[in-house]
Order: C-alpha cells, then sequence, then structure tokens
C-alpha cells in the first residue's frame, strides 16, 4: 500500500487543484479552490470552453463593464465548481472575492450569489462549502451564514485565536496554512525545520488536540503544504487539501505511515472565548499571523483582479 492510499484511511484527503484531471486520477473525497487555481486554469487551453462560458454569461448580466466582469468571473468560479462536483464524491470549496475580507454583509451576499449560480447549474449546494479568510469580519460573515444551513471554510487562517473565534462561530471547517507558517519562521529566524518542530505542524497538532478536547464539531483541514514530511506529520487529521505534485509523492511511496493524531489525544488548555476586542489584540501580538494573513488577502484579491483582466467583458 502506498502512502496515499494509507493516509486516505486515516484523514479525509481534498484535492488543493482546479485541475479536474488530477483530481480524477488521485480520487480524492474533496476539492478545494481560490482565485490564484481559477487564475491558472482560466489560462489554460483545455478550459477555454468554461471560460467562454463565463464571458458569455457576464455579457447577459449587469448594465456595466464592472457589473458584467463580476457576474463572469463568479460564473466561473460555478462553471470549475460544478465540473469538480461531478468528479469528486464530497464537498467542493468555492471562495468568496479576497477584496471582501473585511466587508461582513459583503461576504454574505456574495456566498448567497455563488449559492444561486450554483442552483442553477443544477449541484447540490449542500456540498459546496463557502470559503472566507478569517479576518473578524469573515468569521461573523460565517456566523450568520451557519445559522442559515450555509457551510463554510474558513481560510488563511494562521493562529490559535483565529481557530478558537472561528470554532465559538460555528465554522464547519477550518483550513490552517501549514507551508505558509513555516515560510514565515523560516524566513524569520534562518533555521531549517523537521516535520517534528515545524511550526506550522504544531500549530494545526494543538488546534486539532484543543478542538477535540472540547468538543468542537469544526472540523481541522491542514492545507498548504511545502513538503510530505508535514502531510505525514499531521496523519489522522480530520482533512488535508493537498496539492497535485504531493500527491503523486504520496502516491509513489511504500513506506509506513503512523497515524500522527487522533480524537483521544487531550489538550492541556481550557476553553476559551475570544470577543472582538481580545482577537484583535491577540492577532496584534502575533506577528507571523497578521503578516501572513495580510500578504495573503493581498495575494488572492491581486490574482482575482488578474482574472478580471482575463474576462473583462466589454
Amino acid at each position: 500500500m502506498n502512502k496515499l492510499d494509507a493516509l486516505k484511511q486515516m484523514t479525509t484527503v481534498v484535492a488543493d487543484t482546479g485541475d479536474f484531471e488530477a483530481i480524477r486520477r488521485f480520487t480524492p473525497q474533496d476539492a478545494t479552490t481560490n482565485p490564484s487555481l481559477l487564475l491558472n486554469a482560466a489560462k489554460q487551453a483545455q478550459y477555454a470552453e468554461l471560460v467562454e462560458d463565463a464571458i458569455a454569461f457576464g455579457q447577459r448580466m449587469g448594465s456595466s463593464t464592472e457589473s458584467r466582469t463580476d457576474a463572469a468571473i463568479d460564473k466561473l468560479a460555478v462553471n470549475f465548481g460544478q465540473r469538480i462536483a461531478a468528479t469528486v464524491p464530497g464537498y467542493v470549496s468555492t471562495e468568496v472575492d479576497a477584496g471582501l475580507s473585511f466587508d461582513t454583509e459583503g461576504t454574505i451576499r456574495k456566498a448567497n450569489r455563488l449559492l444561486e449560480l450554483y442552483t442553477q447549474a443544477g449541484v447540490d449546494t449542500s456540498r459546496i462549502l463557502i470559503k472566507i479568510a478569517s479576518t473578524w469580519e469573515g468569521i461573523q460573515a460565517a456566523r450568520r451564514l451557519e445559522k442559515e444551513g450555509i457551510k463554510c471554510n474558513l481560510t488563511l487562517l494562521f493562529s490559535f485565536n483565529q481557530a478558537i473565534a472561528c470554532a465559538e462561530a460555528g465554522a464547519y471547517l477550518i483550513s490552517p496554512f501549514v507551508g505558509r507558517i513555516l515560510d514565515w519562521y523560516k524566513a524569520s529566524t534562518g533555521n531549517d525545520y523537521t516535520a517534528a518542530d515545524d511550526p506550522g505542524v504544531l500549530s494545526v497538532q494543538r488546534i486539532y488536540r484543543y478542538y477535540k478536547t472540547h468538543g468542537y464539531g469544526t472540523i481541522v483541514m491542514g492545507a498548504s503544504f511545502r513538503n510530505t514530511g508535514e502531510i505525514e506529520a499531521l496523519a489522522g487529521c480530520d482533512r488535508l487539501t493537498i496539492s497535485p505534485a504531493l500527491l503523486e509523492q504520496l502516491a509513489a511511496d511504500t513506506g509506513e505511515l503512523p497515524r500522527a493524531l487522533d480524537p483521544t489525544q487531550v489538550s492541556e488548555e481550557t476553553r476559551l472565548s475570544l470577543p472582538e476586542a481580545n482577537f484583535r489584540w491577540q492577532m496584534n501580538e502575533d506577528a507571523m499571523a497578521t503578516e501572513k494573513l495580510a500578504e495573503g488577502i493581498r495575494k488572492f484579491h491581486a490574482d482575482y483582479l488578474a482574472l478580471r483582466r482575463v474576462l473583462d467583458v466589454r
């Protein structure tokens, strides 16, 4: 048995890609996308049909170039999501524009619009996770959406306090960014890290044990991996979303894969609650989380704007 198959026996494997062929090849349970993945896919000839359909949709919608282009981007995200939903048996995560990361009402409106388009496309919206940045405003949007029965994936998560706030809000799932945490520490300290002392790995292990100890139902899905060692150190986590390149490496490795996390492991931390002022102060005190969250929002929004240029509907 290879390590990918072994991992699937203890963790739900999620494909972190918009590449349909890679999804079919590795047979994950779920799949996630983001503006960067959609931008890369939109530039590839094999997806021209989906792009052209989105542009045609945009041309029929709105009274201005801006509104038509917004409609085309939403439709493209749903076009990819529809195809992915036909390929995987589980959930598909579709991301709200990072430009709405500090706009609770705008995030809720966009989530409802995406779900409306999925319904028009004949996709069961109970299989769609709305992907939202883990800002205070994004977490409050998720709180309200979850109360309406809309499941959310809280992404760009770098800190323990973000994880606490997401769980308290009743988020369906969180995506801690393992590799980007590692990137920051390597750049800041100049040190190399093994999987055993990788700061991103340790962060997810801490969150996982805290959630299980205190009975939170929020799913922990490690994301943004830099190497298979990080993945192996989190074997047993609820879910892991993995790029095709790392899925390939796991599939080619026939070594043993011991379970690293299980729900019986205990956290010694007491259950906490974070009102807004405490949340913002804790973020202020965490340079890594503050910098990586801001950087991630900027990068995803830049790719969203680049996608607007690709789909510019006159």
